[in-house]
């Protein structure tokens, strides 16, 4: 073999290999479910005072997570909810269809960066399991609003963590 020929394999051996070094690896996606604070009586009820002091300690624990999206069902408690995290980040609380979580799981799965989705006691847990991660028991409907699900999605799959927060 020439050594020009070698040169050329050799060359193209090594830009191969700085190639394939230097290929990005697809950033994670990191997904904080909560189910809304405590609110009021009523069919669209707003926060209680106990829930928007919930929902600014939320915006605290999130401070540095990061956050390039928020997304809440369309109601008042959920939104208000959302609301001091997206004042704190500047970013739109966007909404979400609950009855769609299917297709909303596969949206949040193949978008990177951090997310915050805030929905039901009985939504979230659903969410979390379409988005591969462990949803653990049933929350408590009366009672129950201080979980703070992470999923984190590397390369497809998915790892989770179930975290409290707020007293």
């Amino acid at each position: 073999m020439s050594l020009t020929r070698r040169a050329t394999l050799a060359a193209l051996s090594f830009l191969a290999i700085v190639a394939c070094a230097s290929t990005p690896t697809p950033p994670d996606t990191t997904i904080y479910l909560v189910r809304h604070a405590e609110k009021q009586a009523g069919d669209d009820p707003d926060l209680t005072v106990v829930g928007r002091a919930r929902a600014d300690i939320l915006s605290q624990e999130l401070q540095g997570a990061g956050l390039t999206e928020i997304w809440s069902t369309n109601t008042k408690r959920t939104i208000s909810t959302a609301k001091p995290t997206a004042n704190s980040t500047g970013l739109p609380v966007q909404l979400y269809d609950a009855r769609r979580q299917d297709v909303f799981a596969n949206q949040l799965k193949a978008t990177p960066g951090a997310m915050l989705v805030v929905g039901h006691s009985n939504t979230i847990p659903d969410l979390v399991k379409q988005l591969g991660g462990k949803p653990g028991a049933p929350i408590v409907e009366a009672t129950e609003y201080d979980r703070l699900y992470v999923v984190t999605v590397t390369k497809g799959r998915a790892k989770s963590e179930l975290r409290r927060y707020g007293e």
